[in-house]
């Protein structure tokens, strides 16, 4: 389906905070990046920022992390294991289950803005870029789909270029990032593929602002989101040099 004019303006992307992984309050048993999370956010009318895993079986799992321990009762890679697998592990807190991208759609219905980001193993992998845009295929809602990888976005662009995509980015100086070349991490601090990128929108580390690459971003007109904001003063700071924030732990 393609995105509708207005939507393209991306005014409804900064119009409100966006809740981090949905609004979230583990001390209530409501986790990150469930439905109960989602439900929610859209409550209190938050757009809602989500994260995508691949499975085994080639499906989009709404997820943060690479793998399990940290909150499900069950252990390894989320790649090691089907989407009906996952379907029978259990959170270690609330009643939620992991769900596929097609059920967070079919609970959202385009109530609020959908922040989508598409997790990498920066190998080029192409499949949860693929299973994404096909998911939104028919969705009308607000949505984008955005990744810190530059190789996932420019799939996007390249399978459907009228989705609306988006780059995270901060310096790429965290540990994770140690299986990329020096050369590489420059390259994405740099924000150099932009050219081949082409996004819609940036979504960047707030502390790192302002970074002037950002900044020569958004004086051209484009959009700039920024996370992760974790309290009303922050927040405050942050939209100096940003137009909306991301945040979590309070109520923004």
């Amino acid at each position: 389906m393609p995105m509708p004019p207005a939507l393209r303006q991306l005014d409804w992307l900064t119009a409100r905070p966006i809740a981090h992984r949905g609004l979230h309050d583990a001390g209530d048993g409501v986790i990150e990046n469930t439905q109960s999370a989602f439900a929610r956010a859209i409550a209190h009318n938050y757009a809602i920022e989500c994260d995508l895993q691949v499975t085994a079986d080639g499906e989009a799992v709404v997820f943060h992390d690479e793998t399990l321990d940290r909150l499900i009762q069950g252990k390894g890679r989320v790649a090691d294991h089907s989407a009906a697998a996952l379907k029978t592990l259990a959170f270690k807190a609330g009643a939620d289950r992991i769900q596929t991208l097609s059920e967070l759609l079919d609970q959202v219905r385009g109530q609020v803005p959908l922040v989508i980001e598409l997790k990498s193993q920066w190998n080029g992998d192409e499949t949860l870029a693929r299973r994404a845009v096909a998911a939104v295929a028919s969705y009308d809602g607000p949505f984008c789909l955005m990744s810190f990888d530059p190789g996932i976005v420019a799939a996007v662009r390249r399978l459907k270029p009228d989705i609306i995509r988006g780059v995270v980015a901060d310096s790429f100086t965290h540990e994770e990032y140690d299986i990329l070349p020096e050369a590489e991490r420059a390259r994405l601090r740099e924000l150099a593929h932009l050219g081949q990128t082409r996004p819609d929108f940036i979504s960047y580390y707030w502390r790192e602002l302002p970074f002037p690459p950002v900044t020569r971003f958004r004086e051209a007109g484009h959009k700039v989101i920024c996370w992760t904001i974790r309290s009303a003063a922050d927040g405050v700071a942050a939209l100096r040099v940003s137009d909306q924030i991301t945040f979590e732990g309070f109520q923004a």
